[in-house]
């Protein structure tokens, strides 16, 4: 449960970031344009910004390339389960990776819309196939209940697991965390900047609510059905003494094939399934890194895609033959993926601040807090004055006013009266207020400040067609004239 919530909630938050700078605020397409609220735009757009974008590209880089790499390595263990080779050499693994890095850029200037578009739906239709398989050929009872369980122990052991360090234990555990905890997140650390841009990318017209539920929810619920119905599968095995010989991690998904039928087909598809999926990440990081290099263009440069996906592959090559195509090589490119990792963490602890003060500043959130406190008022001032019984008509307002304590400013001739100590209620506390467009009456009237950053003004962009009316009996303890 943790691996299939806990990386999609990293990619939603740079995601949600990105998307609402780029579509919202109009700023450019990068990480950097995020940071305005925090830096300034000449700062942003200046040596700092290019910074962050160059930490985000060498992030996707490394992350990509490690990926390609675990990719190969799991696509040659195939051909040596399937008793295709005898002997996986690194031969065979570069040559996997310039396959996978010839197909991945073919789709990368391809666009969104056509080879990553159609890679994604044949990816996901081969995935559904082998995970309908291994469900029905398995143990389907035992993957049906670890659901449930999975979840619940999820949320059980969410804040000690959250916590855990090597001061919970020594030796296996440590261990395990080196190898497994830190580098998985410091992995999806290193894809957030192209996997956040990605969906940024492909979800401008969505609410803030549709893209975290997209983002999070699909994917966590897709996952967790994927590793019930593996790891559990495994685990039984694992229990019944059949666990298929494989004798390293890439293998392991090939041995448990080898227990059901037509061992060779499905593991022929898992192995297409394996390149796919790289290709498909690949390709989309390249564009990313593209995107980054040529100042948040949203289509880059055709020679600039390829030159980011050449060089993606050939440092997953490069590394495969620094270790002879062994363990080591892909042991020292996740301490690189950690290392690059590291400093791209700082970046989204500052994304999560910008977005919050972007927020905050909002045009949607002003108006909401203005209405409320505009609302709030005029019910205080109706109850202290007529006791209750009054009527709130919203309309466009009808004079400007300063914030020289209004007293250059009539009220408009269409109004009977206009009380100047309940319009203070609300303005006195915004010195900065320009003018007023609306106005609240109720017997009297009750002027309605603008936000400053909203031309026209939209707080009350329906107000012709709103009427409020409060006949509100006066609570208990108030009397005429008490606010």
């Amino acid at each position: 449960m943790t691996t299939a919530h806990n990386p999609w909630a990293i990619y939603a938050v740079v995601g949600l970031a990105i998307a609402y700078s780029a579509y919202r605020r109009r700023r450019r397409l990068t990480i950097s344009a995020v940071f305005e609220p925090l830096i300034g735009a000449r700062h942003a757009h200046g040596a700092v910004g290019r910074l962050i974008d160059i930490l985000a590209i060498f992030a996707t880089l490394f992350g990509s390339a490690a990926s390609l790499g675990l990719g190969a390595l799991q696509i040659g263990s195939g051909f040596h389960e399937l008793n295709w080779r005898e002997k996986t050499g690194t031969g065979l693994l570069v040559l996997i990776i310039a396959v996978l890095t010839v197909a991945f850029v073919f789709s990368a200037i391809s666009g969104v819309e056509k080879g990553i578009q159609w890679l994604s739906n044949t990816n996901m239709v081969l995935a559904v196939i082998l995970a309908v398989f291994v469900f029905i050929a398995g143990p389907t009872i035992i993957v049906l209940d670890l659901l449930p369980t999975s979840i619940a122990a999820y949320f059980g052991n969410l804040a000690q697991l959250a916590g855990r360090t090597e001061a919970t234990g020594k030796g296996e555990v440590a261990e395990w965390l080196g190898n497994w905890t830190v580098f998985y997140w410091a992995w999806w650390i290193s894809w957030t900047p192209f996997v956040g841009m990605f969906i940024a990318r492909i979800s401008r017209g969505r609410t803030i609510r549709q893209f975290i539920g997209g983002v999070i929810l699909v994917p966590s619920t897709v996952s967790l059905v994927w590793f019930a119905i593996f790891g559990g599968t495994a685990i039984k095995l694992q229990e019944a003494g059949r666990p298929g010989g494989a004798t390293t991690q890439e293998a392991q998904l090939f041995g448990v094939l080898k227990q059901f039928p037509i061992t060779t087909v499905m593991s022929l598809l898992v192995m297409i399934l394996v390149g796919i999926f790289f290709v498909s990440g690949a390709d989309a990081a390249s564009i990313v890194m593209g995107t980054l290099s040529q100042k948040g263009i949203r289509e880059p440069a055709k020679w600039v895609v390829i030159f980011w996906g050449v060089v993606t592959g050939a440092v997953a090559a490069v590394m495969l033959l620094i270790g002879n195509g062994k363990g080591d090589a892909l042991a020292a490119l996740q301490n690189l993926t950690i290392l690059v990792a590291a400093p791209f963490t700082l970046v989204m602890i500052g994304m999560c601040v910008a977005l919050m003060r972007d927020l905050r500043e909002d045009p949607m959130i002003v108006r909401r807090e203005f209405g409320i406190e505009a609302v709030e008022s005029a019910v205080i001032e109706g109850h202290a004055k007529y006791a209750g019984d009054f009527e709130i008509r919203i309309g466009p307002g009808g004079s400007r006013i300063t914030t020289e304590h209004h007293d250059k400013s009539d009220p408009p001739s269409s109004l009977r009266t206009w009380d100047w100590t309940a319009f203070a209620a609300v303005v006195t506390r915004m010195d900065w207020v320009p003018r007023a467009k609306a106005v609240v009456s109720f017997v009297f009237e009750l002027a309605v400040p603008e936000p400053p950053t909203v031309q026209p003004c939209p707080v009350w962009n329906c107000c012709d067609q709103v009427a409020l009316r409060y006949a509100g009996r006066r609570p208990e303890g108030m009397t005429t004239g008490s606010a």
